[in-house]
């Protein structure tokens, strides 16, 4: 029986994109710890779905970190461990400096004091902004928006300074729209509450919305619908497997972009929704909400370059197919929690 391979931190893997690149590294052969304070991770996936270790506390527990560093033999990190909500960053920026940029900070300097020098960190495409030009490559401006994309631009700063001060390597990843679950079934999206636009549209196929609304109906798209770039979760997790196995292999702090490198209108996916659904789905059309670019589409080629990476499920039925598959299974016949919408 052949040993397991090096021993790989995850912060926030109780989250619906660490839990996925948990599940991708304990295939791969890694040894796995999720440090997630459960705010909103979910427990019960990480020990009785993925069946790892899981410690229960918080990125800015700096006695924390020390204890976990110098109990276990940790070789690298995946950071996860952020507040994501565009909107709630504007109204309550304090909320997300303190935890995606102090946070991530404490854990660096814990990082560094243990001598772990290698870091995957989950970033943004939100830190480009309005985009310049289409699709969005890693040298294109950085102008991030909300409270939200600032804590990702900075952290991709504090990394730089990081690297050239201490030696720590990292490699950041900036997502497009992460979608989807693992086809298994054993995972997949669960956000309360819920404001992202697929699990929206399935909870209206399952009938626990009335309806899914479409924020802006004339923009200069082949339907007036905005057009986003889906990525599935699993391939997002195998990127970062890939990542990691880059930087254990001597590799230089850098950036990639996450995409499928084309676009999908809102239109469109909601009437793939009801084609893998079978149900209708109801829309309602308003007005456009502010800072919304008409169009974000990223170009992956750097990752598919350096690190060998092409995406699995490219087909936006097969992320739906996915995605319809976990809902069905987690809230066919459950009651919901309050949901909103926001940007």
């Amino acid at each position: 029986m052949s040993q397991p391979k090096s021993t790989i931190l995850v912060t926030g893997g109780a989250g619906y994109i660490g839990s996925h690149a948990v599940l991708a590294l304990t295939k791969a052969g890694y040894e796995v710890i999720v440090l997630d304070n459960l705010s909103y991770g979910h427990q019960e996936l990480v020990e009785e779905v993925l069946k790892v270790k899981l410690i229960v506390g918080d990125i800015e527990d700096r006695a924390l970190l020390d204890r976990l560093f110098a109990t276990y033999n940790i070789t690298a990190v995946m950071h996860f461990a952020a507040y994501i909500a565009v909107g709630e960053s504007v109204s309550h920026p304090d909320k997300y400096y303190r935890n995606n940029v102090t946070g991530t900070l404490t854990l660096l300097e814990a990082m560094v004091a243990a001598a772990i020098d290698k870091l995957v960190f989950s970033s943004s495409c939100a830190l480009y902004g309005i985009p310049k030009s289409i699709p969005l490559v890693e040298d294109h401006p950085q102008d991030p928006i909300s409270p939200y994309a600032k804590t990702k631009w900075m952290v991709e700063q504090i990394l730089d300074d990081f690297d050239r001060a201490y030696g720590l390597h990292s490699v950041s990843f900036r997502y497009f729209n992460a979608a989807g679950a693992d086809p298994s079934g054993l995972l997949g999206e669960d956000h309360i509450p819920e404001t992202h636009l697929i699990p929206l549209v399935l909870f209206a196929a399952l009938g626990k919305l009335n309806s899914v609304s479409i924020f802006g109906t004339d923009y200069d798209t082949i339907d007036g619908t905005c057009i986003r770039d889906y990525i599935h979760v699993v391939d997002l997790a195998q990127a970062h497997v890939l990542g990691l196995e880059y930087l254990l292999n001597g590799g230089n702090s850098t950036a990639f972009n996450l995409g499928n490198g084309s676009g999908f209108s809102v239109r469109e996916l909601i009437k793939t929704a009801e084609e893998v659904t079978g149900k209708e789905i109801k829309i309602v059309e308003g007005d456009r909400r502010s800072g919304d670019p008409p169009v974000l589409v990223g170009s992956s080629d750097k990752a598919k370059r350096v690190l060998g990476w092409y995406p699995q499920y490219p087909s936006l039925r097969d992320i739906l197919a996915h995605a319809w598959q976990w809902h069905q299974q987690r809230h066919g016949q459950t009651h919901l929690p309050h949901l909103q919408v926001s940007r």
